[in-house]
């Protein structure tokens, strides 16, 4: 931390956020004076604890207060600290905040105990037992999310409601583009200053970004990166979207990373995440087949994976319904899985074919062979959502599961609640939230109180959801407004 003590010094800055993760994937800071920065790079800074207890409308979701509570959970009890402690790599200068550095942080218990309910933190243990058997992940994004214009109503700023509520009110917008347009030349000459902001911010943050592209919704577009190892690939996905949130706030811009913006006739945006697996001893890429496997059917998974690669493709199949509210987890966001939609209906897989849960692409010979989860959406938090893959996907690996064979009709007529049940996807997040607690390895990967506290969260967000009057004001509410 030395050298970054010398570089904050060097760069004059006025102050340094230093900024967690939450259970949501929503990023919380202090803002500290260079000196108390620089102090904290050492000694790390206290939080409340309580925010790794929020739900997404920022009520504390756990008795903190309560003398039970306290004795099952006394690290938390009385609502009392958590340490963060930065992590060095991560140090930015914010390109549109003049003389603000940020810096990302894990979660400690006040002793130094790591702890188990800090979600980077499940994602560097995911990894560990990655790198027990030798294998890394790489990971490159595809992100979707929606861009409006602020509007001013009877003379109220949007940024600045005169009414107090809790959650507080949307901001009011218009859309830039109608959509319907897919990669339009024409939508994307239009939308530049918008996006200008967007690459600026990406690239003045050093993120790897490789295009921005018009996607076919309305106000709808998609961000592309560049493989990076998993737990580098998440602080990116966490970084962006705060940052461009943020970015495009100062110019007039409302982003968000909501599946399902509360408008009529919007196209939801997915979070599509591309995997390999990495040889940590030859560097080569471990789903890879060298050559062709022989006599196998082209449905088979060992025509464009190695053995090792469809054994994890297995895992992910088999314990897809367990990381279903990993992937999306929202009460928005499963709205997205219907028919004919660019999104998947059934838990299948198949060779570069979008409308499957999990598309492989590549085959013998490409070093770029992967394995796309189509499942996810772009508000869910990014370092469970990797683990998750990495606990249902080492699974595959250990105990040598084959995939059953590719999908050529990913919209077929799904099964029944009787007729493999493993094909479907949850119904929504409640019926999710059951697939976990019933699947021992999903569940174990995360530990028991990480699991206790995410489900009992949860289902406060989806019981909040079912006793609204106006389900599309809650959805402005508590997501389209802070997501």
């Amino acid at each position: 931390m030395r050298s970054l003590a010398r570089q904050i010094q060097t760069l004059g800055l006025k102050q340094v956020r230093f900024a967690w993760c939450d259970l949501h994937g929503q990023t919380r800071a202090k803002a500290l004076s260079p000196d108390a920065a620089l102090a904290a790079l050492s000694q790390g800074v206290g939080m409340v604890g309580t925010l790794a207890l929020k739900d997404t409308s920022d009520r504390t979701a756990l008795p903190v207060f309560d003398p039970e509570f306290g004795a099952r959970h006394p690290a938390l009890a009385g609502a009392s600290n958590l340490l963060l402690k930065p992590i060095e790599s991560t140090f930015k200068v914010l390109p549109w905040a003049p003389g603000t550095g940020w810096i990302q942080c894990e979660a400690f218990l006040m002793d130094g105990t790591p702890s188990g309910l800090d979600t980077r933190q499940q994602l560097r243990r995911a990894l560990q037992g990655l790198a027990s058997h030798s294998l890394g992940m790489a990971c490159g994004l595809e992100i979707e999310f929606h861009v409006y214009r602020l509007t001013y109503t009877h003379g109220q700023d949007a940024l600045h409601p005169d009414t107090a509520d809790w959650p507080g009110p949307a901001p009011e917008v218009q859309m830039l583009h109608p959509g319907y347009h897919l990669l339009s030349e024409a939508t994307l000459d239009q939308c530049h200053e918008a996006l200008e902001i967007v690459r600026s911010t990406a690239q003045g943050l050093d993120l790897p970004l490789s295009s921005l592209e018009i996607e076919i919704g309305p106000s709808q577009f998609e961000a592309v990166f560049d493989v990076r190892d998993a737990l580098t690939a998440a602080d990116h996905m966490v970084l962006f979207r705060s940052a461009v949130r943020q970015a495009l706030r100062r110019a007039g811009y409302h982003a968000t990373f909501m599946c399902r913006p509360p408008f009529p006739k919007i196209m939801s945006s997915g979070w599509h995440l591309h995997q390999s697996l990495v040889d940590l001893r030859s560097g080569r890429n471990a789903f890879a087949r060298q050559a062709g496997p022989g006599a196998v059917g082209l449905g088979d998974a060992r025509a464009v994976l190695s053995d090792l690669g469809a054994h994890y493709l297995a895992g992910l199949l088999c314990h897809a319904r367990a990381m279903t509210v990993f992937c999306t987890s929202t009460v928005n966001g499963f709205g997205r899985f219907s028919a004919h939609a660019m999104a998947p209906q059934s838990l299948v897989w198949g060779r570069d074919n979008r409308g499957a849960a999990f598309r492989v692409v590549g085959g013998p010979g490409d070093p770029a062979t992967r394995i796309e989860n189509r499942l996810g959406e772009p508000a869910t938090n990014p370092y469970l959502y990797l683990a998750a893959q990495i606990h249902a996907g080492l699974d595959g690996i250990v105990r040598q599961l084959q995939p059953p064979p590719a999908t050529t009709s990913p919209y077929a007529a799904q099964p029944g609640p009787h007729d493999e049940q493993q094909q479907r996807i949850p119904a929504d997040l409640l019926e999710g939230l059951q697939a976990l607690t019933d699947d021992a390895i999903v569940a174990e990967g995360f530990g028991a109180d990480f699991i206790e506290n995410y489900r009992t969260i949860k289902r406060l967000e989806q019981d909040r959801f079912d006793a609204a009057a106006d389900k599309q004001e809650f959805a402005r509410r508590e997501y389209f407004g802070r997501i």
